[in-house]
């Protein structure tokens, strides 16, 4: 930095609260922007930039599924909600070889914790990649690329066809997250990958967050 020996200096944080031996574990984490200066109180000559660093807060995906569905044109959202989670079991199954099974359960049984919707299907599963990647927010099937391992590899938008089984029924494109906290507060994703005999589990819960 050009600094002679016997010149004077302070590190400070770009509130101008002085790095001293005592406050620098607390202060000095990764990308904190620090400043070199002859004193805390001194005049900068320049602008500074300063990056920020930051991730959505979870109410971003808590609640976004309520704004999306609540602006469903003056329809009834929930089917659209559903149509979202079906879309997945859709998408999931597209290459069976045999029969696409896809169940949708509605669970009212206290006994087995609050009520849900349970989506099920015997598609080709995900990887815990794919699994984590599900879980990225506003990560949309189809621009996934580069480290994100999709699912949907080599996936060619079908012609539209009414009533057609071709995993393009969304209605809105905000995919399963949104839908899943427009009708509830946690998702569970179970899902084993067909050539493997590992089964990985995702849960995104309003109360873990």
């Amino acid at each position: 930095f050009g600094i002679a020996t016997e010149e004077h200096f302070v590190i400070t944080t770009t509130n101008r609260k002085e790095i001293t031996e005592d406050n620098f574990r607390e202060l000095v984490q990764d990308g904190v922007t620090l400043y070199l200066l002859q004193s805390v109180d001194q005049m900068l000559l320049l602008a500074t930039k300063e990056r920020i660093d930051f991730l959505p807060h979870y109410d971003t995906l808590v609640k976004s599924g309520m704004y999306e569905y609540y602006a469903s044109e003056g329809q009834n959202p929930l089917p659209f909600a559903l149509a979202e989670l079906i879309d997945n079991s859709l998408s999931a199954t597209s290459r069976n070889t045999g029969i696409r099974s896809i169940q949708i359960k509605l669970l009212f049984d206290d006994s087995q914790g609050k009520p849900a919707v349970a989506v099920i299907d015997n598609g080709s599963g995900m990887t815990s990649k794919q699994l984590n990647n599900w879980a990225v927010y506003r990560l949309s099937k189809f621009t996934r690329q580069g480290d994100f391992e999709s699912d949907h590899s080599g996936y060619v938008r079908p012609l539209p066809v009414p009533r057609s089984l071709n995993s393009d029924i969304s209605y809105f494109g905000v995919g399963g997250k949104q839908a899943v906290f427009f009708v509830g507060q946690s998702a569970r994703m179970i899902s084993k990958p067909a050539e493997s005999q590992d089964v990985h589990e995702l849960v995104l819960s309003k109360e873990d967050f």
